[in-house]
């Protein structure tokens, strides 16, 4: 990395992920207990950014929450791993989107979570607060004299 590139900045590659699935503790520590502690938020943040705003973070993870109460969360999960891999062109590695939200969905969560902030969206400011932080601010012009 570049000296000048910030925390929340890594060379990004086409068609590869930016850190491993395993890669919590040594990556981004913070995002790691986040998504191991409170995986149902993160998941919200995740698929509102993946929807672009289409679905609200509440609504994503009380769906994932009413879905775990079915042995179905991580069903549900993995077709937004599958959408975020869709979306960067990234291969589906080690296994199926599937089996590791099934095994590990923490992980899966964290590596989702820190793909999006490595490329630039961080899941915590949601949709509007990623494209406002993109769009600069109108100018006033002023008429008087």
């Amino acid at each position: 990395m570049s000296e000048n590139m910030g925390k929340d900045e890594k060379k990004v590659t086409e068609g590869q992920w930016t850190t491993g699935l395993y890669d919590c503790f040594s990556e981004d520590t913070s995002t790691c207990c986040f998504t191991w502690f409170c995986p149902c938020v993160a998941f919200g943040r995740i698929a509102e950014v993946l929807d672009k705003g289409e679905t609200s973070q509440g609504l994503a993870g009380l769906i994932v929450v009413a879905m775990s109460k079915i042995g179905c969360g991580w069903y549900y999960a993995s077709k937004y791993r599958a959408k975020l891999r869709n979306q960067y062109s990234l291969p589906e590695e080690p296994c199926s989107d599937g089996a590791i939200h099934f095994f590990c969905c923490s992980c899966a969560l964290s590596q989702e979570h820190r793909e999006l902030k490595y490329r630039g969206l961080d899941p915590s400011l949601g949709w509007q607060g990623n494209m406002d932080k993109r769009t600069p601010p109108p100018v006033a012009s002023s008429m008087e004299r």
